[in-house]
């Protein structure tokens, strides 16, 4: 399966971490190993591997020279990084009225 990364992918993958994450939060919050270790778990299963694989992708693109900038991947990160966040905010703002 190929995935070619796109803002629309990028955008649903920072909406699905912004659902997920302050799902998760309150069970990974705590000084014990085990708090530690799913907090690690699941940055790593909700946060990265989403990011990597809707945001980045996995194909070997052509790198830009050295003096320019990968503006479709700049692109992603900013709709990747505003939908999560947009998307965790709307998250508390219903927990909160709740």
């Amino acid at each position: 399966m190929s995935v070619t990364p796109t803002p629309v992918t990028a955008a649903l993958a920072g909406i699905f971490s912004g659902l997920t994450w302050p799902v998760i939060w309150p069970f990974v919050t705590g000084t014990e190993v085990s708090a530690t270790l799913w907090l690690v778990l699941a940055t790593i299963g909700l946060v990265a591997v989403p990011a990597h694989a809707f945001v980045v992708g996995f194909q070997r693109a052509e790198a830009p020279g050295a003096r320019s900038l990968d503006v479709a991947l700049l692109a992603r990160v900013g709709a990747w990084l505003a939908s999560g966040v947009v998307t965790a905010l709307l998250v508390a703002a219903v927990r909160v009225s709740a």
